[in-house]
């Protein structure tokens, strides 16, 4: 592998990145995680690219910096990268590294969560529930509670419970609400 990154190969080098972000195989060092996300990303790979993206959102290995994670994780996203697409709608929604746009937010949540991508369909679950920038409509804020939940992602079961619980967008349930709340509390 570290001959294929050497010799240029942009999946070799954005796997290098990985190990050495995660001291899997090599030694944990973000700087030098980033020296490979980075020569990966800039032969257009995605993947590297959502790396890099999320390494300038958190400050690993480089300055935190929200106008440049914006810029990397666009360019995932635009592949369809889709943990790029929901980072990218994160940006979006708080208006960091970008002008705060919730429609925009909705459009990147709805890309990631269309490919499958948990927090994704979570988020676009909360806009649904709320009404905020798209029509409010429980039933399709549970669809996307339930796609999350069945992925083991807390806060969806916790949220599916609580409308089978109350009644929104799905019949009162008080036997199914239970079922969600302790798989929300097993999930952490």
């Amino acid at each position: 592998m570290r001959q294929a990154a050497h010799g240029g190969n942009p999946q070799a080098q954005c796997y290098l990145g990985v190990c050495y972000q995660n001291g899997q195989g090599a030694t944990q060092d973000h700087h030098e995680a980033v020296k490979w996300f980075r020569q990966a990303a800039e032969q257009n790979d995605p993947v590297a690219q959502c790396y890099l993206g999320v390494c300038y959102l958190n400050g690993a290995g480089v300055p935190q910096e929200f106008g440049e994670a914006a810029k990397w994780l666009r360019e995932a996203a635009e592949q369809g990268d889709p943990a790029a697409q929901f980072n990218l709608g994160m940006l979006y929604e708080t208006g960091r590294g970008v002008s705060q746009n919730y429609a925009e937010a909705v459009k990147w949540y709805r890309e990631s969560a269309e490919r499958g991508y948990p927090a994704a369909q979570f988020n676009l679950g909360v806009f649904y529930e709320t009404g905020q920038v798209v029509p409010q409509n429980f039933e399709e804020a549970v669809n996307w509670y339930r796609a999350a939940a069945e992925q083991e992602c807390a806060p969806a079961q916790c949220n599916l419970g609580l409308c089978y619980q109350t009644g929104r967008g799905v019949p009162q349930d008080q036997h199914k609400a239970m079922k969600w709340f302790i798989r929300a509390a097993a999930s952490g």
